[in-house]
């Protein structure tokens, strides 16, 4: 069939006499009515020659040339960035939620009844051990213990002169001028005097301990909270309040749980002196502290399943506080030289998970694999990929097996494997990428803590 080569003006000059004719005529109904019929009808025309490739305009002159409309059949090279599989150690590692503990947490309360005179600190103060805090009226204090003083005194002085009358007694009785029982009743007078002496001591003790406790001291290294009582009050031992809460804050200690099947992982990890402990912020990310697992508990809470945790942090700089939330990592173990991958560049399929390998031709090819441990940075590749091979890293929603791809980070792959690939990362690239041969001599690559 001969091709019509039909041009936009062709069309309009037959439309403009269509409209011609019409206006003169649109005042009769038969006019009105075939004038829309026939705009229907162009516009059906049109509609099917441009679809049949039948109308044609200066735009796709070479199209006809050819013998039809352009190849469509390919939607050219697809877009993507790729990254190389590296050897790195791995660190095996559990994440919890733990909360921040205080070593030691000491209410101050007053052990006499008074009216508080001073306060010795201010709030928020570091305070060290036996360091003034606080102190209350000792008057009635010091007058008792006045009077167990000048009470020892008194006993003390019966007894020296009890000893020197039973000294006298005893040379009299050797010279046969005293009774023996004269000599008795002296001798069991001293000792009743000194009886009395050691309960006058015991009384002192306890009056300079009572007057010792109206003024308070901090029991511990820690820091002063907010004051709980105001200079002035008249202070009780039953009070609850106390008077300031101090908390030690160096060391820490962090608390968490975790599943029973883990319990035999960590307990392996501390014998081996590995179990260390990293506090995360709150994007699980940014490290805050590094410490160690201080105690694991005797016993698995039945209830939930969990055994808890205690790891300690010397908090030399204060950045975990009593009471927090935070986020823990426990590295239990380091897989040595394992391939890997960035968690995105492994797909998961009816057959198990795979991967886009790029190939020489430049052109993805789908492979089979076995992952290993993964976290959501990367991937451990146990079997089906080796160290050195370009794996693509996006653009999965329209690539398959054998699609030519189009690299968007070239330069970066390139830099990465001057510089020797210290760094795992994912990288985006452009098309020519020098394809590194898989080899057994590939470089080791350090892996940081998994972030």
């Amino acid at each position: 069939m001969k091709r019509l080569n039909l041009k936009n003006s062709d069309l309009k000059k037959l439309g403009q006499k269509l409209l011609g004719y019409s206006r003169a005529n649109l005042h009769r109904p038969s006019v009105r009515i075939g004038l829309a019929c026939g705009l229907l009808l162009l516009a059906y025309i049109g509609s099917s020659l441009y679809h049949n490739g039948i109308f044609s305009s200066s735009s796709n002159k070479k199209n006809d040339l050819t013998g039809g409309p352009a190849d469509f059949k390919g939607e050219g090279p697809i877009t993507t960035t790729v990254t190389r599989a590296l050897v790195a150690d791995v660190p095996v590692s559990i994440d919890a939620v733990g909360t921040v503990q205080a070593l030691n947490t000491v209410t101050i309360r007053t052990q006499v009844d008074g009216r508080l005179m001073r306060l010795a600190f201010s709030e928020g103060q570091d305070v060290h051990k036996d360091d003034i805090l606080a102190e209350i009226d000792p008057a009635l204090y010091l007058a008792q213990y006045e009077q167990a003083v000048a009470k020892k005194a008194q006993d003390d002085a019966n007894l020296a002169n009890a000893r020197i009358d039973l000294a006298r007694y005893e040379k009299l009785i050797a010279a046969k001028y005293a009774s023996h029982q004269q000599y008795s009743t002296q001798k069991a007078l001293v000792q009743q005097l000194e009886a009395q002496s050691r309960a006058d001591q015991a009384a002192l003790d306890s009056a300079k301990t009572t007057l010792d406790y109206a003024t308070i001291r901090s029991p511990i290294d820690g820091r002063a909270g907010i004051r709980l009582v105001d200079v002035g009050n008249l202070l009780k031992t039953t009070d609850q309040n106390g008077i300031v809460v101090v908390t030690q804050l160096k060391p820490i200690f962090v608390m968490f749980t975790l599943p029973q099947q883990s319990l035999l992982s960590v307990q392996k990890a501390q014998k081996a002196g590995i179990a260390s402990v990293l506090a995360l912020g709150s994007d699980n990310a940014s490290p805050i502290a590094q410490g160690e697992l201080a105690v694991i508990d005797n016993q698995i809470d039945q209830l939930t399943g969990t055994v808890r945790l205690k790891a300690q942090f010397e908090n030399t700089d204060l950045s975990l506080w009593p009471g927090q939330f935070i986020n823990v990592r426990l590295m239990l173990d380091t897989i040595k030289d394992a391939i890997v991958t960035p968690s995105p560049a492994v797909q998961r399929g009816p057959n198990g998970a795979f991967v886009y390998v790029l190939g020489e031709d430049g052109r993805a090819h789908m492979r089979s694999v076995t992952t290993g441990r993964q976290d959501e940075s990367q991937v451990v590749i146990t079997s089906g990929l080796t160290a050195g091979e370009v794996v693509i890293a996006s653009g999965f929603s329209r690539l398959s097996d054998g699609a030519k791809v189009r690299v968007m980070n070239a330069e970066s792959l390139e830099s990465g494997d001057k510089s020797g690939g210290a760094t795992k990362k994912s990288f985006e690239n452009k098309n020519d990428i020098p394809l590194k041969k898989s080899s057994q001599g590939s470089p080791k690559q350090e892996a940081a803590p998994k972030q």
